[in-house]
């Protein structure tokens, strides 16, 4: 281990040996301390995301909680070395949620009517590093940690990590999402509105441009009956990592800025 407690090794190959198809349906896949870009990039490719406890008291939960599923081998465990492993929990659910590209995110016929005259533009990675504070901004447990958070930007610059924007006819960000590509899926990590509905939209208008730009799914990572109306459908884990593995893999979205009131077509009498 490195003295920040990272892996000296290229993290793909002990993420290599994470078998999450293996792991608990409810309980985290593995703990590695390990957020470095590199790590992060090579446990999304194995169907796995982190989610790191945001203190220390989140820490000692980890490990009083879970110790015995590690004990047994249902959990991978990273050598700790300097830092404890359990500061960061690796998650692979059973079952994933995932939005397919091809029906996108249902806008409901009042925030079709509403966005035609809004004024509200979508652009993607226009601002990245603002999507994610934004997202990141008063939430708690405060999962986006500061090293998390740094690991996203170098992976949005390394051109893995994206974001939507949706601005109001002034030029404010009102809403906003992020997630890694990895193959034909982007998972989605967080969104944010300052506008009601201002974050669907910006998960429709992403599913649009992953779409057009050889994307096949939306992964929500965490199941709920919110996400379910945003399209999402439960895929047993071991369906959802073949779709990791599935060619072609789909490029990165079009930055391009669209009027919101493409999202909404007229309606056909």
């Amino acid at each position: 281990m490195t003295a920040a407690g990272r892996p000296e090794a290229d993290p793909a190959t002990w993420w290599s040996t994470v078998d999450p198809a293996r792991a608990p349906a409810d309980a985290p896949a593995a703990f590695c301390p390990d957020l470095g870009p590199q790590a992060l990039l090579a446990a999304y490719a194995h169907g796995l995301f982190p989610l790191p406890a945001a203190d220390l008291y989140g820490e000692l939960h980890n490990e009083t909680r879970y110790e015995p599923l590690v004990a047994a081998g249902a959990i991978a465990l990273h050598d700790p070395g300097p830092t404890s492993p359990y500061t960061v929990a690796w998650w692979s659910p059973d079952p994933r949620p995932v939005i397919p590209t091809a029906t996108g995110v249902p806008l409901s016929r009042r925030l079709r009517r509403r966005l035609r005259n809004s004024g509200w533009t979508t652009t993607a990675d226009h601002a990245f590093p603002e999507v994610l504070a934004a997202c990141a901004a008063d939430r708690r447990p405060r999962w986006l940690t500061d090293d998390l958070q740094a690991s996203l930007r170098e992976l949005h610059t390394a051109g893995h990590a994206h974001s939507v924007e949706v601005r109001d006819g002034d030029g404010e960000l009102i809403g906003g999402a992020f997630g890694i590509r990895v193959g034909a899926v982007l998972s989605l990590d967080s969104m944010f509105h300052r506008r009601p509905d201002a974050a669907r939209v910006a998960l429709a208008d992403l599913a649009t441009r992953f779409a057009a730009a050889g994307g096949r799914h939306l992964d929500a990572q965490w199941d709920s009956p919110h996400i379910r109306t945003l399209g999402a459908a439960p895929v047993p884990r071991a369906d959802y990592l073949t779709l990791l593995r599935t060619p072609p893999a789909a490029g990165p979205p079009d930055p391009t800025p669209h009027p919101a009131s493409r999202l909404a077509p007229p309606e056909r009498h």
